[in-house]
């Protein structure tokens, strides 16, 4: 079998560099006005490359990782809220998701976000180990 050869790339250099613009003026300066030796640019350069091609390495175990829970889950029940809700905690949810909140984001009734937590935890999220009595309950995707 012959490999393909293919021009896509799936990192994003220029997004990197724009990212640590000022680092990459720095040392871009240095450079200019030194010895024009290129040996600290083109270290910077190769790391900043680097760490472009982690961070898409991250993005693509997010949408895997996203894409995986929705196809062990494309049998469960949900509405729209419950899909939008999971959504928003498969894509990091800062912090943990209370019944307040879901209520909030879903424009739902309080009634409302507590039947649909209680559905979903019956199948898809799994309650937070409260660290002290007076915490209330916490969700999170498992």
């Amino acid at each position: 079998m012959w490999a393909t050869v293919s021009s896509q790339r799936f990192y994003s250099l220029s997004a990197q560099i724009q990212r640590e613009r000022n680092s990459d003026h720095d040392i871009l300066e240095r450079t200019q006005k030194g010895t024009l030796d290129v040996t600290a640019w083109l270290s910077w350069f190769l790391e900043a490359l680097l760490r472009a091609v982690q961070k898409a390495q991250h993005t693509f175990h997010a949408v895997l990782m996203k894409a995986r829970f929705w196809q062990r889950r494309a049998t469960t029940p949900m509405n729209e809220r419950q899909v939008k809700l999971l959504n928003r905690l498969l894509d990091g949810f800062d912090g943990m998701l209370t019944s307040s909140k879901w209520a909030a984001i879903a424009r739902c009734s309080a009634d409302t976000a507590l039947r649909d937590i209680h559905a979903q935890l019956k199948n898809v999220l799994t309650r937070a180990k409260a660290t002290r009595p007076a915490v209330k309950p916490m969700l999170q995707a498992v």
